[in-house]
């Protein structure tokens, strides 16, 4: 299986995001950290780093082993990066609410093209997943031929949001319907280790995959140093 957290380069920025391990990850961002640390100890970026990556090694570690539990890993550890806490409420801000704004946000930053590298060179894993109905909050409403075909509306935007380079629609519908996958698994509406939407849900594990790593050297190169808003549940010393 093509993984994102794969082998191979180590440094480098000319580097396909695809040829990253965890370990390639955390050298890269080792000098970012420390210095970041210097200045400020409680520094909240390096936290939500060093957490996100905790999440990408064990998925690493899952290998094929079992792809529920690997895409739950890699999503935690994309909440990681993207969670906002509500200090009026005192609770974590809706999940799409700010995994969109992270998003928006990593793609203006992005000036190297990290994230748009990886859906350039996963364009038909992309499509795959855009013109899946079962990963169709829509489709779900009302299953059903009718739904399944327009569920697929998706695929056929996308198509020209890439002859346009509109990154920020394709990522989100995309993410999107990885959020549906992972929805299913965290709240108990699928069998671990099942046999429906295998095919499915590999794909979901394989583009979260290569999506974190893009976004992970993305927030390296170009957003260390950034107000990342307030995170949830930091440390206590």
């Amino acid at each position: 299986m093509v993984n994102a957290l794969g082998s191979v380069q180590t440094n480098g920025s000319s580097a396909s995001p695809g040829s990253y391990t965890v370990r390639d990850l955390r050298r890269r961002w080792k000098p970012l950290k420390e210095r970041l640390l210097a200045t400020q100890k409680d520094h909240s970026t390096p936290i939500r780093f060093h957490r996100a990556c905790s999440w990408l090694q064990r998925a690493e570690e899952l290998g094929d082993a079992d792809d529920d539990l690997k895409l739950l890993s890699l999503w935690i550890g994309f909440n990681a990066l993207y969670g906002q806490w509500d200090p009026g409420r005192m609770q974590p801000l809706p999940d799409r609410e700010t995994w969109r704004t992270f998003l928006d946000r990593i793609l203006v930053l992005d000036s190297t093209g990290h994230v748009t590298t990886v859906l350039q060179d996963h364009k038909p894993l992309v499509m795959r997943l855009l013109e899946d109905e079962y990963l169709s909050s829509y489709f779900w409403e009302d299953p059903g031929p009718q739904r399944a075909g327009k569920s697929r509306r998706a695929m056929f935007d996308a198509r020209s949001w890439y002859l346009e380079g509109r990154w920020s629609p394709i990522v989100d519908r995309l993410v999107d319907r990885i959020y549906l996958q992972r929805c299913q698994l965290a709240h108990g509406a699928a069998t671990h280790g099942g046999q429906l939407n295998r095919k499915t849900l590999r794909r979901c594990v394989m583009m979260l995959s290569h999506l974190m790593t893009g976004v992970l050297l993305a927030l390296t190169d170009h957003g260390a140093e950034e107000d990342w808003g307030p995170m949830c549940y930091p440390p206590l010393t």
